[in-house]
């Protein structure tokens, strides 16, 4: 009994020594790996570049237009939300202590560990336009058609919420909406879809590239667009369809250079369109809410309103911008946003399209607008309770 107590108390000491060294190998290693892309560690205000050279109080109404929605989907924000009601028009001192006292600054991290990112411009085109076709004004402007259907998954399966399907009807399967590709083959919504018509498929197509826009009619009139829904098709930027073909090297694919190469080459631009099946319908909005509306569905605000990926940044989030801007690469553009948008290219982590307005500067921005950026969010704070 003695020998058996020993050999157990061996092979304890053996086994426990064994462990202790697969544990500390399993701690080393987790100290080791990098951190997970998405919300990493939080900053002091102190640190956070360019943040006492920031107007918050221009971003102020942004902030009141994400406290429409925020306190529906965060309880958090609520508290948040009634205290700045208080504060119709603070000044940058008062807005950039509520900031302070009321959230978190936390770093973004990117894929591969890094805290870079790519920041991108998006704004509103003009175009020009009939409510009649003609032969100058031929080319559609679709509203969302009655025939496609969207399938709510999360009602379905619980797990999948938040998640979308859609498609239309046939017979009494769902099956994949008309591509780009199908649509320019004649495989067009119903006719009842139609919104307008435009002079220019190259302009239309950015039209559905920048989400919204404004079309210059025939009799004088303005109309402003919104999106609407869209095919339920994935988007490829036709950009990487040209740099994968060898018209440019990614840094040249501008927008200005793809739409001149697209101009340039009418017999090959519809076949460069189609590489992208995701296509955009669009609403009509009212004259008296000139601002488009984003995701979060309340009104962007210029150069305060960011369009990301959601799986990543929560919709609504105020974020800390640090990039420059490509008219000025030398100067930093350091200042407050909010996440009020999202887009099919937006894509990842440290991922950001800037909301650049109406006007020719906007679209000269926008275009030539693919900066190095870093971004940091911006939480709510937990509260202490007395």
């Amino acid at each position: 009994m003695l020998i058996l107590n020993l050999s157990t108390n061996k092979i304890f000491h053996r086994v426990s020594a064994a462990v202790i060294l697969i544990l500390s190998a399993i701690v080393v290693s987790c100290r080791s790996l990098p951190p997970a892309p998405g919300i990493g560690a939080e900053v002091s205000w102190s640190t956070l570049p360019g943040w006492l050279a920031d107007s918050p109080a221009q971003a102020w109404p942004a902030l009141q237009q994400s406290c429409q929605k925020m306190p529906a989907r965060d309880a958090r924000w609520k508290s948040i939300c009634d205290d700045a009601a208080f504060f119709t028009n603070p000044d940058d001192e008062t807005a950039r202590a509520f900031f302070e006292t009321r959230f978190v600054a936390r770093e973004i991290i990117g894929r591969d560990n890094k805290t870079q990112g790519l920041i991108t411009g998006y704004y509103e085109p003009l175009l020009r336009g009939s409510l009649t076709r003609s032969a100058r004004y031929r080319y559609p402007v679709y509203g969302r058609p009655d025939n496609l259907v969207t399938v709510d998954l999360g009602e379905l399966y619980p797990e999948l919420k938040g998640k979308r399907l859609r498609g239309r009807l046939n017979g009494q399967r769902v099956v994949p909406y008309y591509s780009r590709a199908e649509i320019a083959k004649g495989k067009r919504p119903p006719d009842s879809a139609v919104l307008l018509w435009v002079d220019d498929p190259v302009e239309l197509f950015f039209l559905e590239v920048q989400g919204s826009g404004r079309v210059q009619l025939a009799d004088g009139r303005t109309l402003l667009l919104g999106y609407a829904d869209q095919n339920g098709h994935p988007y490829v930027a036709i950009g990487r369809t040209l740099v994968e073909a060898g018209v440019f090297k990614l840094e040249e694919a501008t927008m200005p250079a793809i739409r001149d190469w697209l101009l340039a080459h009418p017999e090959q631009a519809q076949t460069v369109l189609n590489s992208n099946p995701s296509y955009v319908f669009f609403n009509v909005r009212a004259p008296s809410a000139p601002d488009p509306i984003g995701a979060l569905d309340v009104p962007l605000s210029p150069e305060r309103s960011v369009a990301v990926d959601p799986s990543f940044i929560p919709l609504g989030s105020p974020l800390w911008l640090d990039t420059n801007l490509p008219d000025n690469e030398t100067k930093p553009y350091q200042r407050l946003v909010f996440a009020q948008d999202s887009g099919g290219a937006i894509k990842g982590p440290a991922r950001a399209d800037l909301f650049l307005g109406f006007g020719a500067k906007a679209e000269r921005l926008a275009g030539a607008m693919r900066q190095p950026g870093k971004l940091y969010v911006l939480q709510p704070r937990a509260r202490e309770i007395n």
